[in-house]
């Protein structure tokens, strides 16, 4: 009986769509489901090439290279994940053409698989659109947030409008509503702020000293569009714009000013979240409303509105 052969490496052609990618990432999304960290182990053992050479995780792959990828294997629980692939959907689309993508997003709905979630939005896209060549998030929104998540259709386009979220160059303003009485002169909250995982793994995130080493600067700016009058007592509607994107920070900001986000359910009031989902409020009041940016493609600005969804403007009626 002759023993099986033993796997082969595979040569992938890097195409227009995957150039310009780090090869980190480039491998990352070739070798669906293996972990990221053998993925760095094959890069720095050397197993990985190149156009037959060496290359470090930072390198930028070109159309037309020739990358080798070892034989790997993935545990048999990721196998049958991956034999069963997101269900296909599309989602309200605010904006499209042959360079990005606008969906409204809803509350629920993770932007992509990971953390215990086996899929997400870009993963449903994928499947709803098998003829797409490039589909890759350009920002992210939390899982229970809705509204405003662009998705990039070419490498060029993610590039730049990645670029412009960096450099804070686009507007990003939300909607979230806060228990209790917002103080109207309160209108900057520059605090900085730290990621950290909890004894269980999750991720948490918290306010620190302006001198704390972890601590990344984090602008806010705020605006009380009404007061509104509640079953629980009253709120305030806010526009909140995010002069730098970090994880969960409206949420923190908000909460750290002594008015959490109603429905929040890691950094806000448990009871009173408890006693809104008896009247109708069953999800977090934040929704990603507008963004302004420049499209990558022809320089024009572009400005996009969602509307609160009915769910949420239920709940915002005028005091």
């Amino acid at each position: 009986m002759t023993a099986p052969a033993a796997p082969q490496a595979t040569f992938v052609e890097v195409d227009e769509g995957s150039a310009g990618q780090r090869l980190d990432n480039f491998l990352i999304r070739e070798l669906k489901g293996v972990p990221k960290t053998h993925v760095y182990r094959i890069i720095r053992s050397g197993e990985v090439r190149v156009n037959k050479g060496r290359a470090s995780a930072d390198t930028r792959v070109v159309q037309g290279d020739i990358v080798r990828v070892p034989p790997t294997r993935v545990s048999d629980k990721v196998a049958e994940k991956l034999e069963k692939p997101a269900p296909a959907r599309e989602f309200p689309v605010l904006f499209e053409d042959d360079h990005l993508l606008a969906i409204d997003k809803p509350a629920g709905v993770a932007v992509h698989g990971g953390s215990g979630v086996s899929f997400g939005v870009i993963e449903q896209l994928r499947q709803a659109r098998p003829q797409a060549k490039f589909l890759e998030l350009v920002h992210r929104l939390d899982r229970e947030t809705s509204g405003i998540l662009l998705v990039a259709k070419k490498r060029s386009a993610l590039t730049n409008l990645q670029d412009q979220f960096r450099e804070r160059e686009t507007g990003k303003t939300y909607l979230a509503m806060v228990s209790g009485t917002w103080p109207a002169n309160k209108k900057v909250i520059d605090v900085p702020l730290h990621k950290y995982l909890q004894a269980d793994g999750e991720r948490r995130v918290k306010v620190v000293a302006r001198d704390d080493p972890d601590g990344m600067r984090s602008i806010t700016l705020v605006k009380v569009a009404r007061r509104v009058a509640l079953p629980t007592g009253e709120a305030s509607l806010l526009e909140v714009t995010i002069k730098t994107g970090r994880t969960h920070q409206i949420r923190v900001h908000l909460a750290s000013q002594g008015h959490a986000i109603l429905g929040d359910d890691k950094y806000g009031d448990f009871e009173l979240n408890k006693a809104l989902a008896r009247a109708g409020l069953k999800r977090m009041f934040l929704h990603a409303w507008r963004l302004a940016f420049t499209h990558p493609a022809s320089g024009e600005a572009v400005s996009l509105q969602s509307p609160l969804p009915s769910a949420l403007a239920a709940f915002s009626r005028e005091a």
